[in-house]
């Protein structure tokens, strides 16, 4: 045996390894009122705000704070106050700030929660995770957890420590929450309607998902204020290593269902690339209220403008399956637009599609189509079955022929909106805390998403 496939092996072992997660030590989590004691560690970005929108019985309304003073701490309790005052759905968080220059030491050795919420600085990020489950934490953080190959490896030991200590480290995928996500999995599951997926080819992926933010919008019913450091790629992450999170994870759900991926061996990284998106000083002084770029924003400062690698662009193949995801940040959406999100899946039976451009009116909507060599029948009797069995669950679903497509109609006061997501990973995750485990597969396809981006990370680097 040579070197490299031993170390195929030994990598593929210890993914293995680290996916058998034991039973956590789950005493103090039976499923009671007010048992997740949160810690809410340096909440730098709004979505640690999120998972207290609304009241959650399971959630104890005494949270602890640890965090820096600055805008960000402002920030926070500004819009818990606000959901503490709501008209019509108040809360009653009680939040005690420590907010010294050894806040995090304190949170460690205080211990007055169970589990540490993570949202905020990525250059900070791995490492909180990293010596918070070394203390026995549970920690439940944002993506990402990793923006390059460094904190990966320090990832991987996270999750080892985490075995050791029976704790569960779990980051928010909201996006499989997003009830077309929901049911185009269904679709994609049904053998008799999707077939087989495609492998495709790089030139012609069978799976393509793109996915477009903006910088400046409004969260919360309130233009969003951005820190500084945001736009600072070294502290938030390039695009390619972001919100490619989302875009991996739902791929993996939806077309590889429950199945334990091994990045050594399962994974196979063909191309990446990243460029700018380049903002005008008045542009980010909107976005930050700051009249002028920090010292440590000079570096991605050309002429007048703050160039930001935000965009990418990653091909890569999983199980042999060609595979391409691309994200785009822009500075604001076009009028009665905003985030948008696209993705078309190919089976050999039929091809599912999310779609969400002008034709649809900015509303995303998910479509099917019989592929060329299906037989129509066939492929008309597997949807009607389909559909009548999901109907059972969501009653207000049709079909409406468009073009050479279907629509599968789910009315837009039946979704929920991407802020109520967070709420459901919280409880799906506290699910977890009371069984004392997660699935094996979940921690083999975390550690699949982060080698992915740090991979296609220092791929589209080193073509600088």
């Amino acid at each position: 045996m040579n070197f490299i496939n031993r170390i195929t092996i030994l990598g593929s072992f210890t993914v293995l390894l680290l996916a058998c997660q034991p039973r956590i030590k789950s005493a103090e989590f039976t499923g009671k009122d007010g048992e997740v004691k949160l810690l809410l560690l340096d909440p730098g970005h709004f979505h640690a705000d999120l998972l207290q929108k609304t009241s959650n019985a399971r959630i104890n309304d005494s949270v602890y704070v640890y965090a820096p003073q600055g805008t960000e701490l402002t920030q926070h309790m500004q819009r818990i106050a606000s959901y503490n005052q709501h008209p019509q759905h108040p809360t009653s968080w009680k939040e005690s700030v420590y907010s010294k220059e050894d806040f995090f030491p304190r949170m460690l050795s205080e211990k007055k929660g169970n589990v540490v919420v993570l949202a905020g600085n990525n250059q900070k990020k791995t490492a909180y995770i990293h010596q918070s489950v070394l203390a026995g934490f549970n920690v439940l953080a944002d993506k990402p957890m990793a923006i390059n190959k460094e904190q990966f490896e320090l990832l991987k030991q996270s999750f080892a420590i985490a075995r050791e200590k029976g704790v569960l480290l779990y980051d928010l995928m909201t996006e499989r929450y997003d009830i077309l996500n929901i049911i185009e999995r269904e679709l994609i599951s049904n053998n008799e309607l999707f077939g087989e997926l495609e492998q495709g080819t790089q030139a012609q992926p069978a799976v393509y998902v793109e996915s477009v933010h903006h910088f400046y919008k409004n969260v919360s019913g309130n233009p969003l204020i951005r820190p500084a450091w945001y736009y600072d790629v070294e502290q938030q992450g390039e695009g390619i290593v972001d919100v490619t999170t989302h875009l991996i994870d739902i791929v993996n759900w939806q077309c590889f269902p429950d199945v334990a991926l091994d990045y050594n061996r399962d994974v196979s990284l063909q191309s990446a690339r990243h460029w700018t998106t380049d903002l005008s000083l008045k542009q980010f002084s909107l976005s930050t209220q700051l009249n002028s770029f920090p010292e440590y924003l000079t570096k991605y400062v050309s002429g007048s403008l703050l160039k930001v690698y935000a965009n990418g662009e990653i091909q890569y193949r999983i199980k042999g399956v060609n595979i391409a995801l691309k994200v785009i940040w822009n500075f604001e959406a076009p009028s009665g637009s905003g985030d948008t999100y696209s993705s078309v899946i190919k089976g050999s039976r039929a091809t599912c599609m999310i779609l969400q451009n002008k034709e649809q009116a900015f509303v995303p909507q998910l479509y099917i189509r019989k592929a060329a060599k299906a037989n129509q029948k066939t492929f008309d009797k597997a949807l009607d079955k389909e559909i009548r069995q999901l109907q059972q669950i969501y009653p207000f679903i049709s079909l409406k022929k468009e073009g050479d497509k279907i629509r599968i109609d789910i009315p837009v006061d039946k979704r929920e909106g991407h802020e109520e997501h967070f709420s459901r990973v919280a409880e799906k995750y506290f699910d977890f805390l009371i069984k004392g485990n997660m699935p094996g597969w979940e921690i083999a396809n975390m550690l699949t998403k982060y080698y992915i981006t740090s991979t296609a990370f220092e791929l589209a680097n080193s073509f600088k």
